[in-house]
C-alpha cells in the first residue's frame, strides 16, 4: 500500500493531497499508519492533513492517530501532527482586519454613519465612520473604498493610511487590527446601506469633534486624519507586479493640495 500522496513544504512538513484521500475510513486508517511510518524514517518533522468535508468520516481516524485540529473553512478541516517533539506549527489566523475611512468633502463635512445594530441597543445615536471587515485576499486600500461605497453610496479614492489600533479579546477570543484611511470622495449622493445603516449624513468637521454622540477614540482618528500625511501606496524596489503585496510608505513630495485642503 502507497503512502497518502503528498508534498513537502520548506519545514520538512508534509503536506497531504487532499484529493487523494481514500473515502473509506478503514481505508484511510491503514494508509495513514503506513503513511506516518515511512514519513518518520524520512525525518520529515510535522504533517498536515486536510480533510474535505466530503471525507468527514475520515477524522476520527486521524484524531486515533494523535492528530489535532488547526482550522477549518466551509469545506475542509485541517489537522496537524508533530513527528518529532518539539516541532513548530505555526497557529493559525489571529487578527481580523477592519478599515475606516475619512472623506472630506469640499464644504469641510464629514462622512458619517450609525449603524442599526447600535442603534437598537442604545437609546441615542452613535456616530462613526463608513467601513468595515477586509475580505480575504483583499488589499487594504480596496476594501476601504468598497466598504464605503457599500454603506453609503459614495464613490471615494483611497489617499492614505493616517492610524491603526490593535485590539485584544475580539470575536472568538481574537485580536482585531483597524486601519484608518483618508478618501477623497467622488460624489456627494448619500444612498445608504438599508440592511445596515440606520443614518448616513455629511457632518460639519467641527460638529463632528465637539459632538457627545462621537466617542472621544473616534474623535482622536479624525484629528489624525486630517493632522498627518499619512502614509501612501508605494513600490518596493521598483517592483509593482505582485498583486499579492500592498506596500505603505511615507509620502515624499510634501502636502498635496488635496491634503492642504482637509487643514484649512
Amino acid at each position: 500500500m502507497d503512502t497518502i500522496r503528498h508534498t513537502v513544504n520548506d519545514f520538512a512538513g508534509v503536506v497531504t493531497q487532499s484529493e487523494s484521500l481514500p473515502e473509506s475510513p478503514e481505508e484511510f486508517e491503514a494508509q495513514l499508519e503506513r503513511s506516518l511510518s515511512a514519513w518518520s524514517e524520512k525525518g520529515y518533522r510535522a504533517v498536515w492533513l486536510e480533510v474535505p468535508i466530503e471525507k468527514a468520516a475520515l477524522v476520527p481516524a486521524a484524531v486515533r492517530a494523535g492528530f489535532s485540529y488547526h482550522h477549518a473553512e466551509e469545506s475542509y478541516v485541517t489537522l496537524t501532527l508533530r513527528l518529532v517533539d518539539g516541532t513548530y506549527i505555526p497557529a493559525h489566523a489571529s487578527h481580523y482586519i477592519g478599515v475606516g475611512g475619512v472623506a472630506v468633502n469640499e464644504d469641510r463635512e464629514l462622512l458619517v454613519v450609525s449603524e442599526l445594530y447600535h442603534s437598537r441597543r442604545r437609546s441615542k445615536p452613535f456616530y462613526k465612520l463608513p467601513g468595515g471587515a477586509l475580505r480575504a485576499g483583499e488589499h487594504v486600500s480596496d476594501g476601504i473604498v468598497r466598504e464605503v461605497k457599500e454603506e453609503t453610496g459614495i464613490r471615494t479614492r483611497f489617499e492614505s493610511m493616517v492610524c491603526f489600533r490593535q485590539w485584544h479579546g475580539y470575536r472568538f477570543g481574537k485580536s482585531d487590527i483597524y486601519f484608518v484611511c483618508r478618501l477623497t470622495p467622488l460624489n456627494t449622493d448619500i444612498h445608504k446601506q438599508e440592511d445596515e445603516i440606520d443614518e448616513c449624513f455629511w457632518m460639519p468637521v467641527d460638529e463632528y469633534m465637539s459632538s457627545e454622540y462621537v466617542w472621544e477614540f473616534n474623535k482622536s482618528i479624525v484629528s489624525a486624519a486630517l493632522a498627518s500625511e499619512g502614509m501612501v501606496q508605494a513600490t518596493l524596489g521598483g517592483n509593482s507586479d505582485d498583486a499579492r503585496f500592498e506596500w505603505f510608505m511615507p509620502r515624499a513630495d510634501g502636502v498635496g493640495a488635496a491634503r492642504a485642503r482637509l487643514r484649512t
